[in-house]
């Protein structure tokens, strides 16, 4: 819905902007969300999304206008929507609960023979509906693909960092809730400081590379955290660093990503390029949360907490220097003929 308000040459620089904001947010939120459970209780945390929501469907309402395919037939793919929602869930229902569980136990077997039919019925459908919840011909495109791709990558990494961060500040270092929210503070904040200025380099030096750049430091700042990380709290020294250094990273990385998925699309394709992003970038979510959370179990059954997060933040590191690669070997600029094809 922001693509159309502007011209070409200054879209990725107003995803940028977009994206800072985002940052100031996600910097805001672990402190809000703390204070919230010091004063009351957790259910606020799920309770204050109420008006701040409508508040943002009111102002949404009133300042943005749609970006329509007036030829677009007014039809809702309700099989294909439900097809995603079962596929995903399940597939998190099976890896959140391997540890209980097993994987080689008819249960977890059955659950991801069930998820991939789900997938598979999914894909059928959105090929064969005349509005299909995504429209996967835009895959064909390669930087739509690189985009989807990558962008499900780095989320299940980037999730999962915020999760497994946390738990190394409270169950490690003994923080509260709030001070833990004051401690993520500087990463988001710096993100913040980073998006609009990667809005304007991907613009002129293009999106894979800025957004392979910033994986690469957003890897190596977890990767550095991983191997010089002490058990005794020491903020100023073993955590404040690599949350700047990694804050660096995800601003180059985060908003450009929604940039990335539209670069070339005309604009009557602004909101299927953006569903497709933002589709993989949830499941790629949900997924890495679903990951890093069986690890941190099967830890705290071992009451090795600390060996938990370590193994989270190696698998943060991984996943995020995936997505830098898949970026940069993969986003491309279309040919005509292409966009042509993923049109038709």
């Amino acid at each position: 819905m922001v693509l159309p308000e502007f011209p070409v040459e200054r879209r990725s620089a107003a995803i940028g902007i977009w994206g800072a904001v985002g940052g100031l947010s996600a910097a805001l939120g672990p402190v809000i969300g703390g204070a919230l459970i010091d004063i009351a209780n957790w259910r606020w945390v799920f309770f204050v999304n109420v008006p701040v929501c409508l508040i943002a469907a009111a102002i949404g309402v009133r300042f943005l206008r749609e970006s329509l395919d007036e030829t677009a037939r007014k039809h809702v793919d309700v099989p294909g929507a439900l097809l995603a929602v079962l596929s995903v869930g399940l597939l998190a229902l099976a890896i959140v609960q391997s540890d209980e569980w097993g994987w080689a136990t008819p249960t977890t077997i059955g659950i991801l023979s069930a998820a991939a039919i789900a997938t598979a019925a999914f894909v059928v459908s959105c090929k064969r509906s005349t509005t299909p919840v995504l429209d996967l011909r835009l895959l064909k495109l390669p930087f739509v693909t690189a985009s989807t791709v990558a962008g499900l990558v780095f989320s299940a990494g980037f999730f999962a960092m915020i999760f497994v961060n946390t738990q190394w500040l409270q169950a490690v270092w003994g923080y509260g809730v709030l001070r833990s929210g004051w401690a993520t503070v500087p990463g988001p904040f710096m993100a913040a400081l980073v998006a609009a200025p990667a809005g304007r380099a991907a613009q002129r030096f293009g999106h894979g590379k800025v957004i392979g750049l910033g994986c690469f430091i957003f890897a190596t700042s977890m990767a550095c955290m991983n191997i010089f990380m002490v058990k005794e709290p020491s903020f100023w020294t073993h955590f404040f660093p690599y949350n700047i250094i990694s804050g660096f990273g995800i601003g180059l990385s985060i908003s450009t990503f929604s940039s990335a998925a539209t670069a070339y699309l005309p604009h009557t394709r602004f909101a299927m390029g953006s569903a497709l992003s933002n589709t993989s970038r949830q499941v790629g979510a949900a997924l890495g949360l679903a990951i890093v959370g069986s690890l941190l179990t099967a830890a705290a059954k071992s009451k090795d907490v600390a060996h938990g997060v370590q193994q989270g933040w190696t698998y943060v590191s991984i996943t995020i220097f995936l997505a830098g690669i898949v970026m940069i070997a993969m986003f491309r600029k279309p040919t005509a003929e292409q966009l042509a094809t993923a049109a038709s």
